[in-house]
């Protein structure tokens, strides 16, 4: 249903009001599913016959290379994460964000009314099935002036991509349409903002881990702030990586990094576990003990599972002639102080004690013991009777540490 006839003077005061609306909610970091829906309400009450929204943005994560947020007066809010990827997909390209990024123009109209429009595409029918008549998108660069230069359409500016559709007859008129341009600014102004926010924790999480990223957000990054929590600490290497990095070329050697350290994420991130860092070829991971529940017995589960992990992805890359390897992992539990250790303009949010030295310790003992895995007596001891895979290896004194270490292994 389309929106009321309204006067002149009416619209311009609402399209004020909107304006401040808009900038309040960048004040406050509102997210965008939080107001994109009461936006587009607010634009159908003002008089402006609006059927639908998407608004894209560029994301700054490893995985996600753009992301749209959409609005249907019928359907409500709905939110689409696109794959970062170098390749342009067909329906990309045939697409009118691609024509705009790619072509020296800020705005396109088209009249979805007409038998022969000066622009056609795909997405263009699916509206008109929808009964839209009219077609408004613009483009906004947040880092440069000129808003209509061309710019690459895989490697677009940080910016955004705005289209509005109605289904009144006739379309949007003039006046309508001016409104919605002078909205544009303080939309994309609000836009930046939760932007930034989400940049700062897609970046933050992926260089420190989910858990650290959060705090360190929440304003957690006091140099030498920390707390003492009990923890399950996994320390990750790959087997024989300096033999494979002296007889692979470079690029090799990081694909290779990648294909094993993202099985490893995986899982310990899917049984609960915090990825920490990785040091060359090897990863430092924990498992709070009193976020993770019954941590000891999910972080034998998780070694396990990676065993299997590793066993797959070598038949994988077996099979289309790339190189495998293995790995070693030690598993220990304790109190370890977590929080934030470094220089003063360079930090490390990260886990420091005996108990992982310790972990470093057993790490050490896979290659004298013959085993990939290597479990503490402080992860195993509760779960030996439980656990029939587990088996003893005996007690051995490691170097720096003063107790005996009983060690175990997964059969």
């Amino acid at each position: 249903m389309a929106a009321p006839l309204i006067q002149d003077w009416e619209l311009t005061a609402a399209i004020k009001d909107l304006a401040d609306w808009l900038v309040q909610q960048g004040l406050e970091n509102a997210p965008v599913e939080t107001w994109l829906e009461a936006f587009c309400k607010r634009l159908v009450s003002a008089g402006i016959p609006l059927q639908r929204a998407n608004i894209t943005v560029r994301a700054h994560h490893p995985e996600i290379g753009t992301v749209a947020f959409r609005w249907h007066r019928d359907g409500g809010n709905e939110r689409e994460d696109f794959v970062r990827r170098t390749d342009a997909p067909e329906q990309y390209i045939l697409s009118p964000i691609y024509y705009l990024l790619a072509n020296n123009i800020e705005e396109i109209r088209q009249d979805l009314t007409v038998e022969d429009p000066e622009l056609s595409f795909p997405i263009f029918d699916e509206l008109r099935e929808r009964g839209a008549t009219d077609y408004f998108a613009v483009k906004r660069f947040f880092l440069i002036q000129d808003n209509a230069m061309p710019v690459d359409p895989m490697q677009a500016e940080e910016g955004a991509i705005i289209s509005l559709t109605t289904d009144a007859s006739g379309g949007f008129t003039s006046q309508q349409l001016d409104g919605l341009r002078q909205l544009i600014s303080p939309l994309c102004l609000t836009l930046k903002c939760g932007a930034n926010r989400l940049m700062a924790e897609d970046i933050t999480a992926a260089y420190l881990g989910k858990d650290a990223s959060r705090r360190v957000l929440s304003g957690d990054i006091t140099r030498g702030s920390s707390e003492t929590i009990s923890a399950v600490i996994w320390y990750f290497d790959l087997q024989g990586f300096t033999k494979l990095s002296e007889a692979l070329p470079g690029d090799s050697i990081i694909e290779l990094l990648n294909d094993y350290f993202a099985e490893a994420v995986d899982v310990v991130e899917r049984n609960g576990g915090n990825v920490l860092k990785f040091m060359g070829d090897g990863m430092l991971a924990i498992f709070d003990i009193n976020q993770v529940t019954d941590a000891r017995r999910v972080a034998i589960h998780a070694a396990a599972e990676l065993r299997d992990t590793f066993d797959e992805l070598n038949q994988r890359r077996q099979a289309d002639g790339l190189p495998t390897t293995g790995f070693t992992l030690s598993l220990h539990a304790g109190d370890v102080l977590y929080g934030n250790i470094g220089g003063r303009s360079r930090l490390d949010f990260t886990v420091v004690g005996p108990a992982v030295n310790t972990t470093a310790r057993i790490l050490g003992m896979c290659s004298a013991l013959d085993q990939n895995i290597v479990v503490s007596d402080k992860v195993a001891g509760e779960s030996v009777s439980s656990i029939p895979s587990l088996v003893s290896l005996g007690q051995y004194r490691l170097r720096g540490v003063a107790e005996r270490q009983e060690l175990f292994t997964i059969d």
